[in-house]
């Protein structure tokens, strides 16, 4: 988590919404990613879809098997989605994201039942480091 943190801040060092997830096989990091929605004017540019390309891109395979996801808020949909999509088996992450959270806060795509793969959870890891990230960055741009 953090790596996933350290991913966070280099968003939030260019302006962009503080996120950062990274992709392990075993003790490697086989993707980083972190939200670059404003900078590439793409709203699927979110710190997990970008670690998702980059894992599968080095391991040559898009199903993510035997990976664990880390990231500092918790999956919307799309993220979700992918995460299911590409056979991630654990996402571990820090923040609830009471907006659009889907591991689990307003639902959980991760864990339905209807889809043919489930993904375990693991929530609030270094909960209150990835949740100040937040608040301050969105304090700060308030007081702009």
């Amino acid at each position: 988590m953090k790596e996933a943190i350290r991913e966070a801040k280099k968003a939030e060092a260019i302006g962009e919404v503080p996120i950062g997830a990274v992709i392990v096989l075993g003790d490697e990091i086989v993707g980083r990613g972190h939200n670059l929605r404003e900078s590439s004017r793409d709203g699927t540019a979110h710190a997990e879809m970008i670690a998702i390309r980059e894992a599968s891109v080095h391991l040559d395979a898009w199903r993510l098997l035997d990976c664990r996801l880390y990231v500092t808020l918790e999956p919307c949909p799309m993220c979700a989605g992918a995460i299911v999509q590409c056979r991630v088996p654990h996402v571990v992450y820090g923040a609830p994201d009471p907006k659009a959270g889907c591991a689990g806060t307003l639902m959980n795509l991760l864990q339905e039942p209807r889809f043919n793969h489930r993904t375990e959870v693991t929530a609030g890891v270094l909960q209150e480091e990835c949740a100040s990230l937040l608040t301050s960055f969105f304090r700060r741009l308030r007081q702009k």
